[in-house]
């Protein structure tokens, strides 16, 4: 078995794959059978990132978290590369919608999140742990994708329910992408107790 093969089956990314497809495939499957316009709701699609995210937020580490740091291996490219996949995974499956009868967009929109959401994950996968990682950028969303708000600042608070055009939410998008995606590259995911 090859040292990939080994790599995605120790993070469960098989597993992770095929939930966070699965719930894609589902939305856009109701979305398909329901929805009176071919466009879907810049709501469902927030949502729908988010599910994705979540669902590939358990593989940012493996079984140990602490093997990472001990390991004779360089992991800041791995980790780094590791969430370019799941950003990929993520933009690929939604953005090959757009050809469909269901339409996961703007395209601006699903980027935005993604990366942002992304990079939050990955930022709470550094402090709180993989396991946890998912908890703030899920409570983040539902609240900001609820109750959008006007004005700059109240923009950045609520970046994903924002417009695809919002300079403010595409901002602080990036800046979440960049800095989670730096944080967890170098530091990895957060020392866990061996009782947890």
């Amino acid at each position: 078995m090859t040292w990939t093969l080994l790599y995605l089956r120790s993070r469960r990314v098989p597993l992770a794959l095929a939930v966070a497809l699965g719930g894609a495939a589902v939305v856009w499957a109701l979305s398909l059978a329901f929805a009176k316009d071919r466009d879907v709701t810049p709501m469902v699609v927030v949502l729908t990132v988010l599910l994705m995210v979540a669902a590939l937020a358990p593989t940012l580490a493996g079984p140990d978290e602490n093997l990472d740091r001990t390991a004779s291996m360089r992991w800041p490219w791995r980790r780094a590369g590791h969430l370019l996949a799941g950003l990929v995974v993520v933009l690929a499956v939604l953005l090959a919608t757009r050809h469909t009868g269901a339409r996961f967009g703007p395209a601006a929109l699903v980027v935005r999140d993604a990366a942002g959401l992304l990079g939050l994950t990955a930022a709470c996968a550094t402090v709180l742990g993989a396991g946890r990682s998912w908890f703030l950028p899920l409570a983040w969303t539902i609240i900001a994708a609820l109750y959008p708000q006007d004005g700059t600042w109240a923009a950045m608070a609520t970046w994903q329910g924002q417009p695809p055009d919002s300079r403010a939410a595409t901002v602080t998008a990036a800046v979440l992408a960049v800095g989670g995606l730096i944080g967890y590259s170098v530091a990895g995911p957060a020392r866990t107790d061996p009782a947890d």
